[in-house]
């Protein structure tokens, strides 16, 4: 029985796991996209963003000046994806553009059940940047004052408001 164990052994081994975590996390980088079974999108999920926020990590680490930390942080993130070109990507694009965002850089959808296994795939994907949302124009804009209204009031509101 595996009473209070985390994680999900996904029956390989720990090296074999921690492989393919890192394949899947670079090929995640690399195409902004990747379809592949619900169980593993959940942990990638979780991977992705980790990395990502280490990726932010390293770009407000090199705008302060702090060079050191800046290449501890991309050491790190080194550890988690083997390419450099795709580490480069992650570091110059993504980290960028989920500057504002706290956390959440991932979606996941579902796609239905694969031929063959039936086994449930998914598409998980890196967010898009954030579209500025422009102010609202016209009738919808202005707030009422707070309070009771005239309308909801009883005879002796409306005679009280309308002595005053």
């Amino acid at each position: 029985m595996r009473h209070q164990k985390a994680g999900k052994k996904f029956t390989r081994t720990s090296s074999h796991r921690r492989a393919l975590f890192r394949n899947l996390l670079s090929a995640l980088v690399e195409n902004g996209r990747i379809r592949t079974t619900h169980a593993k999108a959940l942990v990638i999920r979780r991977l992705a963003d980790k990395l990502v926020t280490l990726s932010k990590r390293t770009l407000i680490a090199k705008r302060a000046g702090a060079h050191a930390r800046a290449v501890a942080f991309r050491r790190l993130a080194r550890t988690r994806i083997n390419d450099d070109v795709v580490l480069g990507k992650l570091i110059d694009v993504y980290a960028p553009r989920f500057e504002k965002r706290n956390g959440g850089y991932t979606r996941i959808v579902k796609l239905g059940n694969r031929r063959g296994d039936a086994a449930e795939m998914s598409l998980v994907e890196l967010l898009p940047e954030d579209k500025p949302v422009a102010a609202a124009k016209g009738k919808g804009t202005s707030r009422k004052k707070s309070g009771p209204s005239s309308e909801k009031k009883g005879a002796a509101g409306k005679a009280a408001d309308a002595a005053e």
